[in-house]
């Protein structure tokens, strides 16, 4: 148990430390949406590490001093975030239909800050994903047409990477959705973190 506890407070150091690092270096990256500026990478990271670190810390202290106030107060956080989970993950399954409208509304509506003073990490989240994820544009690449007023696209966007190919025709970009495209590969790896969740929630119990 202390051995777990102790396992615990060093994953949530190891958390935070890395969305401490994110957010030196990079700033508010992969903050892509305009209503949430602040759910960023960095900013989950460091919540989630802060959180499991008070965890582990309260079960070490618990297990080592053996105290049942501690311990069982170690076991109610741990209760509380197994329900939080099942919650989400139910709430997620009932509403996705309209998630996925409210998202990419949402999404569609922080293209306009792109290139923007002060978005640097939304901008350079979305080089990185059309870049990796060979696509354009929330639902198509028609969507910077309104961002930018003009039939143009990111740089990101082009099948070949060069200054202000966003310019060219459309034939010189990606066509696949990135919504679509990255939401089939979270569906793809979607086993592996059910796995990763269901082993998890094990451990918790």
């Amino acid at each position: 148990f202390l051995c777990f506890s102790l396992f615990s407070q060093l994953g949530g150091c190891g958390i935070l430390g890395v969305g401490i690092w994110l957010a030196v270096t990079q700033g508010n990256f992969a903050t892509l949406s305009s209503s949430f500026p602040s759910l960023s990478a960095a900013n989950l990271l460091i919540v989630t590490g802060t959180f499991v670190m008070i965890i582990g810390f309260v079960g070490c202290i618990g297990a080592i001093k053996e105290n049942k106030c501690l311990l069982l107060s170690f076991f109610i956080m741990l209760l509380i975030i197994l329900l939080l989970e099942l919650t989400v993950v139910i709430l997620f399954f009932v509403y996705t239909d309209k998630i996925d409208k409210y998202a990419q509304r949402d999404l569609k509506k922080g293209l306009h800050l792109y290139g923007t003073d002060g978005n640097i990490g939304l901008t350079n989240a979305w080089s990185i994903i059309q870049t990796d994820f060979r696509c354009c544009g929330v639902s198509n690449y028609t969507d910077w047409f309104e961002v930018y007023n003009t039939t143009r696209v990111p740089d990101s966007c082009c099948l070949e990477f060069s200054e202000n190919c966003g310019l060219h025709s459309p034939g010189t970009w990606w066509k696949a959705p990135c919504y679509e495209t990255v939401k089939v590969w979270l569906q793809e790896n979607l086993l592996a973190v059910g796995i990763f969740g269901l082993c998890t929630a094990m451990v918790q119990v």
